[in-house]
């Protein structure tokens, strides 16, 4: 099966339609799908929703479908830096619901593993936990919560090999590992593709099983607090 894309726009080709929803990678701006997230913008796709720890800054990764109007819901856990976003949802034009961070990964994973649910404490007695299941057990209240099962995965990756192998480098193997797992057809824009068979099996963090389509491409890298000491 041929994996490897031209481009973000040839490898989204026929899996973009408005109401989908998407799983992104990424944490902060740290491994964002970026080339994937500029091909959606210029595909027009709207109403869309998207299953990502936070939605970037104001112009960049979810950041600029926003501004575009193009995303009708987030499920996220930290969406701090993002003016738009506050804006959006304070004002009711954007539907938002909140997940613990561990939370969110683990429904991610689960929707990869084929679980439609599972059973966790966090969360118990708060909003979170409003017009969910408890449960008890061993004397302990859970709440159940649902896997994600996206229409389509867009992750980054450091290295990959053609037939999607992938490694992921530190803060980057947060989200997207779970990410890619949870759609029907998982898309991954890479640093750099190598061959097959040059990564070493004992360090491949995702499986290019769950890999579908997959482009190498440049990256912007953006920091997004830069933090400095004051020169001597």
């Amino acid at each position: 099966m041929k994996k490897v894309y031209g481009s973000a726009a040839e490898a989204l080709d026929g899996l973009l339609f408005d109401g989908m929803l998407v799983a992104a990678g990424g944490f902060g701006l740290c491994g964002i799908p970026e080339l994937l997230l500029q091909a959606i913008k210029d595909a027009g796709t709207k109403d869309m929703t998207f299953a990502s720890n936070n939605a970037g800054v104001d112009d960049f990764g979810i950041g600029i479908l926003l501004q575009t109007r193009q995303v009708k819901k987030m499920i996220s856990s930290y969406v701090g830096e993002n003016a738009e976003f506050m804006r959006q949802y304070l004002s009711g034009e954007l539907e938002l619901e909140f997940n613990p961070q561990g939370t969110l990964a683990e429904r991610m994973r689960a929707g990869g593993a084929g679980i439609p649910g599972f059973y966790t404490k966090t969360g118990v007695g708060t909003v979170i936990a409003e017009g969910k299941d408890h449960k008890d057990f061993d004397g302990e209240t859970y709440i159940m919560e649902r896997g994600i099962f996206a229409d389509l995965s867009i992750v980054k990756a450091w290295k990959a090999d053609e037939t999607g192998n992938a490694i992921f480098r530190k803060t980057a193997r947060n989200f997207n590992p779970p990410a890619a797992m949870c759609g029907k057809t998982c898309v991954m824009e890479v640093e750099e593709i190598v061959p097959t068979g040059s990564l070493d099996p004992d360090n491949i963090h995702l499986p290019g099983i769950y890999v579908h389509r997959l482009i190498q491409g440049d990256h912007e890298k953006r920091i997004e607090q830069r933090t400095v000491r004051p020169a001597a």
